[in-house]
């Protein structure tokens, strides 16, 4: 119950609904209880009445007394559904309150939990996968909702339920009452060793299917490749396993559930038996009436579902413990990146590199080596190098997606780390090498970036036209509102980039920082996507990473990477005039665009 201790919280928020529904349980039981009781005033008073009924003779005395006894019989009975229809109407108000708080605290775990997601570091995204991610902000949760809901109405109802009628069968018998409860230590042994097995089992459980939704969610977003290299006999055979193995421990569990119903029932009715056996004695002895003994048995099939269903709220509430421990490990989870300042910052747009080195956490690969450069407010910077140089950990850095290890990197004179970064965030564009759209309009994929709503058309063509992609949405039947599918498939990969670049020259950033985002346009509309942004990037601090020497000859300054540190740095024309690795960069793509136009 450690894992559970959690969610104390929300049942403090939610406490007038549970204090609710424990008032209305308590209710529902005592209009339960009471028709035990007029059952047996009914039996005890015909038994009564059909003993004196020969006394009468006389047949008008005796058909009076006849109905007399009819009255009260009917009034028994009258009785007895009044209760019954006041015992529903509280139970309705329990599951009001309760279950209601259930929902409500499902609302608000899955909020906590995406909240928490977005706070997290990418160091947390690249350890973990979407599908383990997706199932705890899922199933998980609406396991741990079976525990705050039915699990916990239900054990209110058999705690009080227990008290009352214990209480009351005590008060009418004291020894048939120890003989019924004869059987309750034996069932508590039983609950204890299920709900160990059942703890173990269901985190087995949850384990096997968080494994396979991880493969499901890789197999649609792979489909293409899947497609491509033809492997959909032995994905299929993969999924067929993972199924299996789920479904086998999955079958573990419900055999343990299998074995504990019947052994309930069992010791049920063997209270029933003992309950009929030695109140018979009892009756005969004088020392209780026939009555008590109906009583009894009623009182015992009132316990019966409650008791019987201990060992389906032991299981609701063991599968909750290990869902909700799953949901503890990321809810506690550090975060790395943290917004320690809450004033206003507007950036100008200063950026200054002084002996950066990084290594990524979670892979322990050294990225960047003693790496320093400026950038002065609306000025350009480009760097190129070869692949794994180091080109995008810059870039991930200067948006603050990690914090450096050593060094430090400052934006207009102060530390990266001490000013808001919210407001920091806000005043930067940034097109990522590897684009990603949502499965959206590209109208509201382009105006995500900013508060300009998707209806401000003229806004959103405006930023299409300098990305050099107006063209290619106006050819689509539906123009600006076409939806791109998930992750943007329905486009190609330069309609993709040129519509995140869109998305980034929309918000009018003072930041704009372009991640190779023209590897996939060719170089004649890579021309005219920086002649449009030319005039865009002016009075705008622009860093451009690209391995073509195009994309970055026209930059005020220009670093070339090799390893994480830089080997060189200057404007293009010093550059080629040092005839250093630079220079080679653009021969070999000179000859190149050669071959090619040959």
């Amino acid at each position: 119950m450690k894992e559970l201790a959690y969610l104390n919280y929300h049942f403090k928020n939610y406490r007038w609904h549970l204090f609710g529904g424990i008032v209305f349980v308590a209710i529902s039981n005592m209009f339960a209880i009471f028709p035990a009781q007029i059952i047996r005033y009914a039996i005890d008073f015909v038994q009564d009445t059909l003993i004196t009924f020969p006394i009468f003779d006389s047949g008008e005395l005796r058909a009076d007394y006849e109905a007399l006894l009819v009255k009260a019989v009917l009034l028994f009975s009258g009785l007895t559904l009044v209760l019954a229809l006041l015992k529903g109407l509280f139970l309705y108000l329990t599951r009001q309150t309760i279950i209601v708080m259930s929902r409500h605290i499902e609302f608000d775990m899955k909020n906590d939990i995406f909240n928490k997601y977005q706070q997290l570091s990418m160091s947390f995204y690249k350890q973990n996968n979407t599908g383990d991610m997706m199932n705890r902000i899922s199933e998980d949760v609406s396991r741990v909702r079976m525990y705050i809901g039915p699990a916990i109405m239900y054990t209110i109802n058999l705690v009080v339920l227990f008290v009352m009628v214990i209480l009351t069968m005590w008060s009418v018998n004291a020894e048939l009452t120890l003989y019924v409860l004869t059987p309750l230590p034996f069932l508590s042994m039983l609950i204890y060793w299920v709900s160990k097995q059942i703890n173990k089992k269901s985190e087995r459980v949850q384990a096997k299917l968080s494994d396979l939704s991880t493969f499901v969610q890789e197999a649609f977003s792979g489909i293409r490749v899947i497609k491509a290299y033809n492997r959909l006999p032995e994905r299929e055979f993969e999924f067929t396993e993972h199924c299996n193995d789920y479904k086998n421990t999955s079958l573990d569990l419900v055999k343990v559930n299998a074995l504990f119903m019947p052994a309930m029932i069992l010791l049920i009715g063997l209270s029933t038996i003992l309950t009929i056996y030695i109140g018979g004695r009892l009756t005969i002895e004088g020392k209780i009436s026939p009555g008590n003994i109906a009583e009894f048995v009623i009182y015992v099939n009132m316990l019966t579902w409650p008791v019987a269903s201990v060992g389906w709220v032991t299981s609701l509430v063991q599968r909750a413990a290990a869902s909700q421990k799953r949901i503890n490990e990321f809810m506690n989870a550090e975060n790395e990146i943290e917004n320690s300042n809450t004033e206003a910052f507007e950036t100008k747009g200063h950026v200054r590199f002084d002996h950066v080195n990084f290594e990524y956490p979670d892979s322990g690969v050294k990225a960047l080596r003693d790496v320093s450069f400026e950038v002065m407010p609306g000025k350009s910077l480009a760097i190129i190098g070869s692949t794994g140089s180091g080109k995008s950990t810059i870039a991930n850095l200067i948006c603050r997606l990690y914090d450096v290890q050593k060094g430090t990197i400052e934006v207009d004179g102060k530390s990266i780390q001490k000013i808001n970064l919210d407001h920091y965030r806000s005043s930067i564009g940034y097109v990522p090498q590897d684009v990603f759209l949502f499965s959206d309009t590209i109208s509201n994929n382009i105006s995500f970036s900013t508060m300009i709503a998707d209806t401000d058309r003229n806004a959103v063509e405006k930023a299409a036209k300098d990305a050099y992609v107006y063209s290619n949405i106006v050819g689509f039947p539906n123009g600006f509102e076409t939806r791109v599918g998930e992750r943007g498939i329905t486009l190609s990969g330069g309609q993709k980039q040129r519509i995140s670049i869109a998305r980034a020259i929309i918000k009018e950033p003072k930041i704009l920082i372009f991640d190779d985002c023209l590897s996939a346009v060719d170089t004649e509309t890579e021309e005219k996507i920086l002649h449009n942004l030319k005039d865009l990037m002016h009075g705008k601090t622009t860093i451009i990473i690209s391995h073509r020497v195009s994309s970055v000859k026209n930059c005020d300054d220009i670093i070339v990477l090799d390893d994480g540190a830089i080997i060189e740095q200057g404007n293009h024309q010093s550059l080629i005039g040092k005839k250093g690795v630079y220079f080679d960069i653009h021969e070999q793509q000179q000859l190149e665009s050669m071959k090619i136009v040959d």
